[in-house]
């Protein structure tokens, strides 16, 4: 397994630009996945969220958006029904999430504590 560091970066995101600014300084290497322009597909959100210990795609989803985006119900929809919502557009990505090793943190978890399964 690779120790290789990706974040998906959301340049118009204020925690994802500070996320990024952390790495710089710490000089630790790290490669940037512009999920905007680059659009993960399902298997991909599929697999980062398995990374992040999600069994549930709403956990990685900007929920205030998701009616206005794709029209869906976070209440009703499915798994698959989401997680193709993101796919289609995603800007529902709740970032930042950092992927080293095969583990993540994501926003929901505390990227960088003591407390997290993903120190920097």
């Amino acid at each position: 397994m690779t120790d290789a560091i990706t974040v998906y970066h959301n340049p118009g995101c204020s925690k994802s630009r500070r996320l990024v600014e952390i790495l710089a300084e710490s000089a630790v290497p790290f490669e940037l996945y512009h999920y905007l322009e680059e659009r993960p597909d399902v298997d991909e959100l599929r697999r980062v969220m398995s990374c992040l210990g999600y069994d549930d795609p709403r956990r990685m989803i900007r929920t205030k958006e998701l009616a206005a985006v794709s029209g869906a119900d976070l209440d009703s929809a499915d798994a698959d029904h989401l997680l193709k919502a993101m796919a289609q557009h995603p800007e529902l990505i709740e970032r930042p999430i950092v992927i080293r090793a095969g583990a993540a943190a994501g926003r929901s978890k505390a990227i960088g504590s003591s407390s997290s399964p993903y120190r920097l």
